[in-house]
């Protein structure tokens, strides 16, 4: 399953710190952020629930920085 969420981070180093964050998360298979599009597209591994797994995406971003934002 692929969901897409609106970001908010300020630089493009910045998006690609959560990108790899997002990326190490357990029940994520795979993520890549758009720093100009401000999306964050995340493919989630069968059987995960996007709803947790992305609270854990939040808290592992929030990890490397500290001011960046994912709508969930």
């Amino acid at each position: 399953m692929k969901r897409s969420y609106k970001i908010e981070v300020d630089c493009a180093n910045c998006a690609n710190k959560m990108e790899a964050a997002a990326k190490k998360t357990p029940g994520v298979k795979d993520a890549v952020v758009n720093f100009m599009l401000l999306k964050m597209n995340v493919e989630f591994e069968d059987g995960q629930n996007p709803k947790e797994v992305m609270q854990e995406v939040l808290k592992n971003c929030k990890k490397v920085e500290a001011d960046c934002e994912i709508f969930l």
